[in-house]
């Protein structure tokens, strides 16, 4: 299903309201951790694809349990199938999910005593899981790895005999990541510490019954950043968000603000306000904490005819598509001058945007919903738009509430 967006030339939106679906990163990290305490509950878990398959594997039974396109879910369900005590299953994915890497993950769980053998090539899924009783408890990783590959052992640590105590080598990277991760288990009461570059997660064998609520999904509420500075004026309040998240990409209302964008919050709804005679200057953000809302950052930076520089990129490539590369690839048909380099991006400025563009999305929801606020600059093209299922389903319907005109072709 391919889209063809476009809004009014003079676009302004006034005090419009959104509910995003809860944290996928969140849900994800509660749903595991529901699977070993069942008697904790949940509210306000992501409606997204990567939510759904996680929940159906933890659920399920079968020998082969395919994750699809879900990164999240291969690397916590890797732990979680490790440490399942007798529990055999082979963990695949979709072609894309057999070309990242999961050889990390693998070989630090072996420092523990796993048996995990690869089905097809060294390194990457699918990958045959042969659960076992774990009594070992120290793990070393190497610090700058993806913050998930760090978050899947945290999470399984109580329920292993003797806890864990992970050693993190040189500088951790997507650190907010690995301390949502650590304030989830807090508020299990399972006792943690995290000091220089050791964590340790103490054994519990049971926790106390709890409602854990969801808070809506940071990542989801980029793109409305983006659409607020790219608008003529435009006020969006959109729940449920807190001040102090836990979620990384909640740094969005600092770096936004140097795009013009005014955040408040209050009674858990965060309110976006384009702010009137701007004057825009070229950024250059470091997103070694936020590589997720990179590709949101140039695309609004196109928009407004800035430059940017990003840097802390470097897990981009190895994400649903190598999103660094997609993105200089797409940007260019656009008519932008871009460069990437491993871990970096920059965009020269320039006025002038191609329109009714096709945007290519690689089986990735981020190229799609990233792209979408531009045709506030002109008609765009969004190609195999139902990606967006992935992590965030009712986002063309959200957008038509906003007066954005969607086109089937």
């Amino acid at each position: 299903m391919n889209l063809k967006l476009s809004t009014n030339s003079q676009y302004t939106i006034d005090n419009s309201q959104l509910n995003i679906t809860g944290s996928k990163s969140e849900t994800n990290r509660l749903l595991l951790l529901k699977a070993l305490f069942p008697n904790i509950t949940l509210a306000n878990t992501s409606n997204s694809d990567d939510s759904e398959v996680m929940q159906k594997a933890l659920a399920g039974n079968e020998e082969i349990v395919d994750i699809h396109h879900a990164g999240t879910a291969m690397r916590f369900l890797t732990a979680y199938f490790a440490v399942n005590e007798g529990r055999e299953v082979v963990l695949t994915g979709s072609s894309r999910m057999q070309e990242r890497p999961i050889k990390i993950l693998v070989e630090a769980l072996a420092q523990l005593g796993v048996e995990i053998s690869y089905e097809k090539e060294v390194g990457y899924p699918p990958i045959r899981i042969k659960g076992k009783k774990v009594t070992d408890t120290k793990v070393t990783l190497a610090a700058n790895v993806s913050s998930q590959y760090i978050s899947a052992l945290l999470l399984v640590a109580s329920k292993l005999e003797n806890g864990l105590e992970l050693t993190l080598e040189g500088e951790i990277t997507s650190i907010p990541y690995i301390k949502m991760t650590l304030a989830l288990l807090k508020d299990l009461d399972i006792q943690t510490t995290f000091e220089g570059n050791v964590i340790k997660v103490f054994p519990k064998e049971t926790v106390a019954s709890k409602e854990m609520v969801v808070e809506s999904d940071w990542s989801s509420a980029s793109y409305f950043f983006s659409l607020v500075a790219l608008s003529d004026a435009a006020t969006i309040t959109l729940s449920s968000y807190k001040k102090d998240s836990l979620q990384g990409d909640s740094e969005l209302v600092s770096l936004y603000e140097k795009m013009g964008v005014k955040t408040t919050f209050d009674n858990n709804k965060m309110t976006l306000v384009k702010q009137e005679n701007f004057k825009f200057e070229d950024v250059n953000f470091e997103l070694n904490n936020t590589p997720d809302i990179a590709q949101t950052i140039v695309v609004t930076c196109l928009g407004l005819g800035i430059g940017c520089h990003l840097t802390g990129l470097h897990t981009l490539k190895i994400k649903e598509t190598d999103r660094l590369e997609a993105l200089r690839i797409e940007l260019t048909k656009l008519g932008a001058n871009i460069s990437v380099t491993n871990d970096s991006l920059t965009l020269v400025p320039s006025e002038n945007i191609n329109h009714n563009i096709h945007i290519a999305t690689y089986n990735d929801h981020r190229m799609a919903m990233a792209f979408a606020p531009l045709a506030i600059k002109g008609p765009i093209i969004i190609d195999d738009a139902e990606v967006v299922s992935k992590s965030y389903p009712d986002f063309w319907n959200d957008l038509k509430a906003l007066n954005f005109k969607i086109e089937e072709l």
